[in-house]
């Protein structure tokens, strides 16, 4: 299995053990490391690198710091991105997150800066990992105007969208969230197992309440796919995976 998404970064000192116990259990993972207040994307890639290889990077800017409009910020970002290029997997997370988002003046910085990073996606030709909330269809319409590939990662958005998504040969994540959040089941019921990918958002999106969540737990997923959708999880662990290696371009060792 392959966990399309974590932030392995945020485990901080655990951080090696947690990789460790996870290589035992999955075959790889791709580490969203973007750019969020502390979390600054260049001090991600040190504590990471040494894991690379089981760990498949992508770089970005959260939207959550896009709200600030720190376009200053926004030129070091981009800067490391371009000199990374060769090494990322997809540029991402970005997109737009209107939960947070205070006031419309918030919502345009973040719409400016998430434009711009689609835009060096399109430029470097990079898929792209789109963070979406409460403003998925507005997200989904960037994306097609840009033109280019696109994961929506910890989709919770309606299953009319997630279709749309889909037909347009883009992928869609079903996390860990599954087993408490019933848009994700809606779905992870009714959209077809080749447009899927499997995440677990660790260390959030905890399948179990008041534990931390681990890229371990992706096998949740997995097997809520599968029951779904009255298939074998091995078959859904299977073809996630094999989405997942089409979809970033991974080189899997084993």
């Amino acid at each position: 299995m392959i966990d399309a998404h974590a932030h392995f970064e945020f485990y901080k000192k655990d951080a090696p053990k947690v990789i460790e116990e996870c290589r035992r259990e999955l075959r790889a993972v791709v580490d969203s490391m973007t750019e969020y207040r502390k979390a600054h994307v260049w001090k991600s890639w040190e504590l990471l690198k040494p894991h690379f290889g089981f760990i498949f990077p992508t770089l970005g800017y959260h939207p959550n710091e896009a709200r600030r409009g720190n376009w200053e910020k926004v030129g070091k970002v981009e800067a490391f991105i371009r000199g990374h290029s060769e090494e990322i997997v997809a540029t991402g997370e970005i997109g737009l997150d209107y939960h947070y988002a205070e006031n419309e003046r918030q919502r345009e910085n973040q719409r400016a800066i998430f434009r711009h990073f689609l835009e060096l996606a399109l430029e470097l030709d990079l898929p792209v990992v789109i963070h979406a909330r409460e403003a998925e269809r507005e997200a989904f319409e960037l994306v097609q105007r840009a033109g280019v590939n696109a994961y929506f990662h910890s989709y919770a958005g309606s299953v009319e969208l997630a279709k749309e998504i889909a037909e347009n040969g883009h992928v869609i994540g079903i996390n860990t969230g599954i087993v408490f959040i019933p848009e994700v089941r809606a779905v992870a019921e009714k959209i077809g197992l080749e447009n899927l990918l499997v995440e677990t958002d660790s260390p959030y999106m905890s399948p179990v309440k008041g534990q931390r969540n681990t890229p371990c737990n992706v096998r949740i997923a997995v097997e809520w796919i599968a029951k779904l959708q009255g298939l074998e999880p091995e078959d859904v662990g299977r073809e996630t995976e094999k989405n997942a290696v089409e979809f970033f371009g991974l080189e899997v060792e084993g």
